[in-house]
């Protein structure tokens, strides 16, 4: 009998280093990984997204995940989760609406990960605003963990030192299911 996916989810505000972790831990664990979806609904649509928008986002970021599945082996990568879609309607909307918390508040990982934002902060077209703003997500981000009682692990520093941190704990969510 196969045992369920262990899924990890990757937190962290822009240009922390969260798609450079989800690729690597997946070549290391030898399964796939599911990347933001926001970057693929800005490059596609030309424009950042509006209020009405963030359901989209976070249901189709989720649809990725459970597509991904079937691919994936013992773990599945996913490299945000609809928390962030919360964390980010906040911050430029003044809050989120029902059908987004709802799905945030449903999506369930066995692992969270939150990328430290201690590399330099790079411009990345119309997905990225500014030191100022990444500094700030990443406070929202801390907060809402705690408020939510989830449990995560910060990573900082190098790809290989957050990988030497990563790599272990996902090894023993493993060992435990």
């Amino acid at each position: 009998m196969k045992l369920p996916l262990l899924r990890v989810a990757i937190l962290g505000a822009e240009s922390s280093g969260k798609s450079t972790l989800a690729a690597a831990l997946a070549a290391h664990f030898h399964t796939v990984w599911v990347p933001e979806y926001l970057r693929e609904f800005v490059e596609t649509k030309g424009r950042v997204p509006v209020a009405d928008d963030q359901l989209l986002i976070a249901s189709t970021q989720l649809a990725r995940e459970d597509e991904a599945m079937v691919s994936a082996r013992d773990v599945l990568i996913c490299d945000t989760t609809p928390l962030i879609t919360v964390i980010y309607s906040r911050h430029y909307f003044g809050g989120e609406n029902e059908p987004l918390a709802v799905l945030a508040q449903a999506a369930r990982y066995d692992v969270t990960l939150v990328t430290a934002p201690d590399t330099p902060w790079v411009a990345d077209g119309l997905q990225r605003e500014s030191e100022a703003v990444r500094q700030l997500i990443y406070q929202g981000l801390l907060d809402e963990l705690a408020v939510r009682q989830i449990p995560y692990q910060l990573l900082q520093g190098s790809l290989d030192q957050r990988m030497a941190i990563a790599m272990p704990l996902i090894d023993a969510a493993l060992a435990r299911r």
